[in-house]
């Protein structure tokens, strides 16, 4: 990079752009506000419903059947405290994961939030450094920039000074700085969107598909409503407050108010679990997406592997202990000289990736190279072109001590060596064993680097390979275990040489590494390259392109698929996928664009992430099968009463007594249980088969032993002994629903269903809350009786739910 020539803004310019406001006060929020919590928590279509509800109950009383009021405000004060315990999670994960650019100020470069940034900043900029507003270009040494985001061009774009940068934009090779011209809410990418990893939301099935569930509620509710207030009036007659709670109660049981209370709640519940793993959600419907994913693809270097490599041997390629050519070019080097040649690359590069700092820990940078006026005979770098994971090399022209000059590349050894080349079959074996090999060239016209954008190299002069040993991340192993074992197939997909890349697959345990892939022998049509990587596992020398391409070939085969990595080079794989998974010390490219960024760069955090995805989904869609029975089972019973011209058998309080015992406290327990089970498409239509029989079935049994006890009971106090029967029967079969829901059984779940159960007895058994409730079973022949057609009613549950999951899923 060249010599810093702008020291940047001084603390008084700096204060008093603070005090004119030109300050980049763009809200960074991983989550909503306090207010947009609450408002999204109190202000629902069903709340209102309840609420009014609710106030004409308060108007014709008792309190007892407006508890399912009370019921509302404490479901909806517990949504809201989750949802903000999770933003407050989210919150601070966040400002640990923010991107904290590089501001020169006074001469000195320091790091500070995006938000204290101020218009006339001077930023430095390296690879994978992320935009974070717009400027203009002021220092420039091979500076490649990433506009995609914002234009869609995929190619980058070389920057010169004077050139404006777009916030949004990332560096993918080279390095320089740019002034701030335009800062907070007149940026371009702000303008575009709030901010750049907005710009790919991740879909939740679950939550359209409750939506969808909801409008077919409120298409149900609205006849059945009415119907239900003319019939109860013209029966009652004159009793109109008679009528209007008995109208009440057949309106607030069709709403399921508590299934959208509970996704919230376990989405929220999700994101605080997985905080205390390090782990940063950006998108709350990025923990259901991880749970439906099918593929998932690697980057080896920072997932598979640490970020940091050794160097392990330095193999001459010509001319072992031969001195330097005079002319500095062809005959061979000495170790020591390469050595130098190693260190004076490192050195002129200011920003290196993995694989250069092994080699200058390796290689210290020799003395008087690069900074000095060379006349100590020290090193000197010019035309120097950064490492771009697209060109998959870099290089340099250097000054040597006797002052010959020679041109370097340092890169993959396919990409500079013509095929065919005696070296290749040393880097060969040397991939084969897993480790990684870089090849020091130096070019034969001796001109200079190719230009950045260049379509490739010259032809070069082999000169040594250098060997690098790379760490293998210690919990690999278990986690593409785990995938393995849930069904989940794992792609590595890597720049780096594929037979080296399947080496360290295979050491890992992975299925098909041994095949691994050259990614330049791909098919480039979409069928193809799909074909190809279902067939395969391990894919090297794949460029950043080829990776975007490869996550559009596997989803247009229907797969879900994720992409982790940490590099530049993931950037665009990342905005594609389903999933995006960044690397918490990845660059601030890759966590800006991720909806999951792992703080501790612990790949072992990804199981735990589709298992709470799981638990989440699967424990939703167990819990809407009770609230969907209960809709159903309503709106029937009130398309009944209406048929047949009798008084609605139940009060808002039993039908909020037999909720809390059969459906509210049972759901959230289940909701947060643990589960296991693969996500699958079709939620709305795998609930509704199971809940719209068994809807009926509760519905059609509970108004039969209703008309059996209006034929029954006669005299003062018939009602109140006809709602008590209706209202065991309807808890019978409620109860055996809630117990085929729980299953597989625990000792848990036992004692939950056993619970709920007492629960009922417990109010049967005690005077005053018999009184309470106005249940009282009156004689014995018609209390039996309903408990045998909530016996019959129940066993016809089991059968149709056993026949509906044998003839499978509807998503399979």
């Amino acid at each position: 990079m060249p010599d810093r020539v702008a020291p940047g803004l001084t603390a008084a310019e700096v204060a008093e752009r603070v005090a004119r406001g030109e300050i980049n006060d763009v809200p960074v929020r991983s989550s909503r506000s306090f207010t947009e919590i609450v408002r999204a928590n109190v202000l629902t279509r069903f709340n209102a419903i309840i609420g009014v509800l609710f106030l004409i109950i308060l108007v014709v009383g008792p309190i007892q059947d407006g508890l399912f009021g009370f019921v509302i405000v404490a479901n909806t004060l517990i949504g809201i405290v989750q949802e903000l315990r999770a933003k407050k999670t989210l919150d601070s994960l966040a400002v640990i994961g923010e991107a904290r650019p590089t501001v020169r100020r006074d001469g000195v470069a320091t790091e500070i939030p995006t938000g204290r940034i101020v218009l006339g900043d001077l930023i430095e900029l390296g690879p994978g450094d992320k935009c974070v507003v717009d400027g203009e270009v002021t220092e420039a040494e091979g500076l490649e920039i990433d506009e995609s985001l914002l234009t869609g061009e995929a190619d980058p774009v070389l920057k010169q000074p004077g050139d404006t940068v777009m916030s949004g934009s990332f560096v993918v090779a080279g390095g320089g700085a740019f002034t701030a011209t335009r800062v907070g809410r007149e940026a371009y990418a702000v303008q575009l969107a709030e901010e750049a990893s907005r710009f790919t939301l991740v879909a939740s099935e679950l939550r359209s598909g409750i939506s969808q569930i909801l409008k077919y509620v409120t298409w149900m509710m609205i006849p059945a409503a009415i119907g239900l207030v003319i019939s109860q009036f013209v029966v009652k007659g004159n009793d109109w407050r008679e009528a209007v709670r008995r109208m009440v109660a057949g309106i607030v049981p069709m709403v399921p108010e508590g299934l959208v209370l509970l996704t919230s709640v376990a989405f929220a519940i999700g994101v605080i679990r997985l905080g205390r793993r390090q782990c940063l959600v950006q998108e709350l419907p990025a923990i259901e997406g991880l749970a439906r994913v099918d593929v998932v693809c690697l980057d080896k270097t920072g997932t598979l592997t640490e970020g940091g490599m050794d160097v392990r041997e330095l193999r001459l390629l010509d001319g072992h202990g031969e001195a330097p050519p005079g002319d500095g070019r062809g005959g061979g080097h000495d170790e020591g000289y390469v050595g130098q040649v190693l260190g004076a690359l490192g050195a002129s590069d200011p920003r290196p990736n993995a694989s250069l700092q092994a080699i200058i820990d390796a290689y210290p940078r020799p003395d008087g190279s690069d900074g000095d006026d060379g006349a100590d005979g020290g090193w000197r770098s010019r035309d120097v072109l950064p490492f771009s994971s697209a060109r998959k090399y870099s290089g340099a022209t250097l000054d040597a001590p006797d002052g010959r000059r020679a041109t370097w590349l340092l890169g993959a050894p396919e990409v500079l060596l013509a095929e065919g080349d005696p070296a290749l079959g040393q880097v060969d074996e040397l991939n084969a064993r897993g480790l990684r090999v870089l090849l020091l060239a130096r070019a034969e016209d001796g001109t200079g680097p190719p230009a950045a954008g260049a379509p490739g190299p010259r032809p070069v002069t082999a000169v040594a390979l250098v060997v690098l040993e790379q760490r293998l991340r210690p919990d690999a192993a278990d986690t593409l275990r785990y995938f393995a074992e849930q069904n989940v197939a794992a792609k590595v997909i890597s720049g780096d040489n594929a037979v080296s890349v399947g080496a360290v697959a295979a050491e890992l345990g992975l299925p098909g590494a041994a095949h691994a892939l050259d990614a330049r022998r791909l098919p480039a049509e979409t069928a193809g390259m799909a074909t190809a990587l279902e067939d395969g596992t391990v894919f090297g020398r794949v460029t950043p392109r080829q990776k975007r391409d490869m996550v559009g070939a596997l989803q247009s085969r229907g797969h879900n698929v994720a992409m982790t990595g940490d590099g530049v080079n993931d950037v665009l794989a990342l905005k594609d996928a389903d999933i995006g998974v960044s690397m918490g010390s990845g660059s601030e490219a890759t966590r800006a664009v991720a909806q999951i960024v792992l703080l501790d760069n612990s790949f072992a955090t990804l199981p735990s992430v589709v298992a709470e995805g799981r638990r989440v989904i699967g424990n939703i869609e167990r819990v809407a099968r009770l609230f969907l029975v209960k809709t159903v089972y309503s709106v029937l019973l009130a398309v009944l009463v209406v048929c047949f011209r009798v008084e609605y058998p139940f009060l808002p309080r039993h039908l909020t007594l037999l909720s809390t015992l059969t459906i509210g406290v049972p759901a959230f327990f289940l909701a947060l249980a643990p589960n296991k089970e693969r996500a699958r498409p079709r939620f709305v239509r795998r609930v509704m088969r199971y809940a719209i029989p068994a809807g009926v079935i509760a519905g059609a049994a509970t108004f039969a032993a209703y008309l059996l006890a209006r034929h029954y009971y006669t005299g003062r106090g018939a009602l109140q002994a006809e709602t008590s029967a209706a209202t065991l029967t309807l808890f019978l079969i409620a109860l055996w629903v809630l117990a085929i829901v729980a299953r597989p059984y625990t000792w848990w779940r036992i004692g939950l269903v056993l619970t709920m159960a007492l629960g009922f007895v417990i109010v049967l058994a005690t005077p005053w809350l018999q009184h309470f409730f106005a249940l009282r079973l009156v004689g014995t022949a018609m209390p039996w009786t309903a408990v045998a057609i909530a016996a019959v009613a129940s066993a016809v549950l089991e059968w149709v739910w056993r026949r509906i999951a044998a003839n499978g899923d509807p998503a399979s």
